[in-house]
């Protein structure tokens, strides 16, 4: 199967200057790690000399140290090498998604011009952490094509009703907000022609610096704090369900410093507050914890897909349940903090699902 990559590259260029030099972040980053140049120049698959005279060039690029060396103590990354780390690790949360919707997009339309033709299923789903380990599983162990698209939470709905996809996923807060994410839902959902599949359970909450300087415990606190905020993006059903939650406790959206600002993945918010440029989000667990952040957590989300009857019958769809429901797969979600698979594979008619949410709330 075809996969197309696309990456990002910092080039750095001085005004009125020809001269331009690439910086490797993942070297930096390996040395913000481990202290260590020799693990480093290992993991980029260089030798020692190469990255240590990479390093003497950024460093006569710029004029400042990268890296700093302390003999029998390593090396560790000047303040401006931790910026650096700090601000890409900001733009590949900001721009990772967008550039796999487009990289997906090329796939598809290249695809049609190639011999071998593999059965490809066509996934829209909100972003997740579980969805991009299911689709992990799917290019190493199904044997077929995932097309997955990363779209808001009605918007997945509102493609498989049009045809334009065969798996969309939807997650709904549990607790007082349920009702209404069940009232987004229902028109789109056919009781006659769509099914409903569990898939996992996530915990959502806020991000907040590591050690939590401001003491936040819950949303009343970030007016309290006057806590600089960073917000999801309007479309997103992360964005609607943190506006539901502000409106269930009497919380002017204006009264939040920031709410203005916008990211649009939860790594990207996570990554945000990691730099220093907001004090606390919105999202889930996991995101919180690959930036080294604290998370206060406020309600838990389960997460379906739903597909049409005919569809469940496919041999590719039997192929994602299986993966679904194997202890492989239980496993690497249970690795990812705040992500339970709970029944997940588990097959119901829309009737049954939406009469269980009513009885789980």
């Amino acid at each position: 199967m075809l996969q197309i990559e696309i990456e990002t590259v910092w080039r750095f260029r001085k005004e009125n200057s020809p001269q331009t030099t690439v910086v490797m972040l993942g070297i930096l980053n390996e040395i913000r790690k481990t202290g260590k140049i020799t693990s480093a120049a290992s993991d980029a698959h260089l030798s020692y000399r190469h990255v240590w005279n990479l390093i003497e060039q950024w460093t006569e690029f710029f004029g400042v140290p990268l890296v700093e060396t302390q003999r029998g103590k390593g090396s560790k990354l000047t303040p401006f090498g931790e910026k650096l780390v700090w601000a890409g690790e900001r733009m590949q949360a900001r721009l990772g998604l967008q550039l796999e919707n487009l990289a997906q997009e090329l796939v598809t339309e290249i695809k049609p011009f190639l011999e071998q033709r593999p059965s490809v299923i066509r996934v829209h789903a909100s972003h997740g952490f579980a969805v991009s380990k299911l689709r992990e599983f799917l290019d190493r162990e199904s044997g077929m094509g995932v097309d997955l698209r990363y779209v808001s939470n009605q918007n997945s709905l509102v493609s498989l009703a049009q045809g334009a996809c065969d798996l969309s996923g939807v997650h709904l807060p549990r607790g007082e907000l349920r009702a209404q994410g069940i009232k987004a839902c229902r028109e789109w959902l056919d009781p006659r022609e769509d099914r409903v599949i569990n898939f996992v359970t996530r915990e959502m909450g806020l991000m907040v610096k590591r050690g939590n300087p401001l003491k936040i415990t819950s949303l009343k606190d970030l007016v309290a704090r006057k806590a600089r905020f960073v917000n999801r993006d309007h479309d997103s059903g992360t964005r609607i369900l943190f506006d539901q939650l502000l409106a269930l406790h009497r919380i002017p959206q204006g009264k939040i410093n920031g709410a203005q600002h916008m990211e649009f993945t939860h790594a990207a918010v996570a990554a945000y507050v990691a730099s220093g440029m907001a004090d606390a989000s919105f999202g889930v667990e996991a995101a919180a914890r690959q930036f080294g952040l604290d998370f206060i957590r406020l309600l838990t989300e389960d997460y379906f897909f739903v597909c049409k009857r005919a569809f469940l019958e496919t041999e590719p769809m039997q192929r994602v349940l299986d993966i679904m429901k194997s202890s492989a797969f239980h496993k690497a979600v249970g690795a990812l903090p705040g992500y339970v698979a709970s029944k997940t594979g588990a097959v119901s008619g829309v009737k049954e699902f939406l009469e269980k949410l009513h009885s789980d709330r």
